[in-house]
């Protein structure tokens, strides 16, 4: 009788293979929940529009990404909405075709070029890439490009009318 399993010894072992299989499959059935998934939104790839659609004076607003997309010579950038002085959001004036932080009056040329006020550097930038099966422009929101120093012009756009921020014009 010492070779035959008792009933006891029996039930233990199925009891433990039972529980090894229940979890072994929530753990099966878990593993895509478990896997981190890609950021979207901010923090993450935000999609926009076509090329096409960024004009070539002016600023798209794309609230979604905190940022704008404007054109310069050619080439569409993203361009954080944040004040590299102390993280206003700097609106884009239609009138003076400038970004103009209404807090601390910082100004920046629509390439994001500082032009004046307390802020150390230009605008910050986003990476885009343009999507192969869509054809629309991805803002990268996950990593952030520097902007340029005081005195770093790469458009020469002077402003092209009236402050938005001294004479009372909305954005």
């Amino acid at each position: 009788m010492s070779d035959m399993l008792n009933r006891r010894d029996f039930l233990t072992r199925m009891w433990k293979a039972g529980i090894t299989l229940i979890g072994a499959a929530g753990i099966w059935t878990s593993w895509d929940l478990l896997q981190p998934l890609e950021a979207s939104g901010f923090g993450g790839k935000v999609r926009t529009v076509p090329p096409e659609a960024v004009p070539e004076t002016g600023a798209i607003e794309v609230p979604q990404a905190r940022a704008y997309l404007v054109r310069i010579d050619g080439q569409v950038k993203a361009l954080s909405e944040k004040c590299t002085h102390l993280g206003c959001r700097v609106p884009f004036c239609n009138t003076s075709s400038q970004f103009e932080c209404p807090c601390h009056g910082t100004t920046f040329n629509r390439a994001g070029d500082y032009r004046s006020g307390p802020a150390p550097r230009g605008m910050d930038e986003y990476p885009i890439e343009i999507g192969e099966e869509d054809g629309l422009i991805y803002i990268d929101t996950g990593a952030v490009i520097e902007g340029p120093a005081p005195g770093v012009i790469t458009a020469d756009e002077p402003a092209t009318g009236p402050s938005c921020t001294d004479s009372g014009h909305e954005a």
